[in-house]
């Protein structure tokens, strides 16, 4: 899905804020939230016999939850934990539960970001989160991380971690199809245990002066720097121009950059644009891991994927996950 302009826009005055098609969603936005809340309030949720740790987030698209998802999981795994992630599988054809292996599934099956993931340490899948996660405690997983799932109330959560995009904290402030907002910013909060903003966040929403939990800072940090003379850059993430803008800070000579929407699925058509782009720049295709992972492998050839982690200013992350490693069964 390609975001409209006018859920980024500020000034509600502005012409680009489309002032007339955010008053014919009102409605549909009043709905959307109402329904939302309706299904949290009245839903009981599961204990699944082991902690569960969701990283979400308040609005649709990327805010940066991937990175520390692995980031997570991999601090659990250096505790002695067997932690694995567990995601819906957006747009995948599997529905699961089932566990992710990279030389068995592809994007396709399981989605791109559990793929990802699954080349890092191990991830599941499954469209009921309940059903996922009672098969991975039967598995023997000790902990599990809930890729997104903030606004699903069917597990039960012993500690709900929601990341910020500071480029873009929660858009033009309105709840979809209105704004990007999952829902409203309060009700989001009053349900976390903590905040991570990723990036430096320059116009924090009002509410999370009110929050009285930990606001942590962390920053999505390049492995290595980027490679060597002119790129052609492609993605199809929450916000290509944030992948743009790290490869120029990393000394990359972008020639040429190309967004697609969120999770796009690239075509013939799209490779043979991208490559003969790429052929008249005499430059080298470059995305990002996400991205890589549902080109099949056929189409990798000659395309480079940049890697990335997420680093923190502090260590109150790991102090909110060290009680949880003493609950080890």
């Amino acid at each position: 899905m390609k975001e409209p302009t006018f859920w980024h826009e500020q000034d509600r005055y502005s012409r680009r804020s489309a002032p007339v098609t955010r008053q014919l969603l009102t409605p549909l936005s009043s709905l959307y939230a109402w329904a939302g809340q309706r299904r949290i309030d009245t839903t009981e949720p599961e204990d699944c016999g082991i902690p569960v740790i969701c990283v979400g987030n308040l609005t649709v698209g990327g805010s940066g939850k991937t990175p520390v998802v692995a980031y997570v999981r991999d601090w659990l795994t250096r505790q002695g934990i067997r932690a694995a992630s567990l995601s819906r599988g957006y747009k995948g054809e599997h529905k699961g539960p089932l566990k992710v292996d990279t030389n068995l599934h592809t994007a396709a099956m399981v989605g791109d970001e559990p793929l990802m993931l699954a080349s890092s340490g191990e991830a599941w899948i499954s469209a009921d989160r309940v059903a996922g996660a009672h098969n991975m405690a039967y598995d023997k997983v000790q902990i599990i991380i809930m890729d997104d799932g903030h606004q699903n109330p069917t597990l039960q959560k012993d500690l709900s971690i929601v990341i910020i995009d500071g480029g873009n904290p929660v858009g033009n402030g309105h709840v979809f199809p209105k704004g990007p907002l999952r829902e409203p910013v309060s009700r989001g909060l009053a349900r976390a245990d903590a905040v991570i903003v990723m990036g430096e966040m320059t116009d924090p929403p009002p509410e999370l002066a009110n929050f009285d939990g930990p606001v942590i800072q962390g920053q999505v940090t390049p492995r290595g720097p980027a490679p060597d003379g002119p790129l052609v850059a492609f993605a199809g993430i929450g916000r290509p121009q944030k992948f743009f803008d790290t490869l120029i800070a990393c000394g990359g000579e972008l020639v040429e950059t190309i967004p697609f929407p969120d999770h796009h699925t690239f075509s013939d058509a799209d490779q043979r644009f991208l490559r003969k782009l790429a052929s008249e720049r005499s430059a080298r295709l470059i995305t990002t891991e996400k991205d890589f992972v549902r080109l099949s492998a056929d189409r990798r050839e000659n395309i480079l994927a940049f890697p990335v982690t997420v680093e923190f200013d502090d260590s109150r992350l790991d102090d909110l996950l060290a009680p949880l490693t003493r609950t080890k069964p």
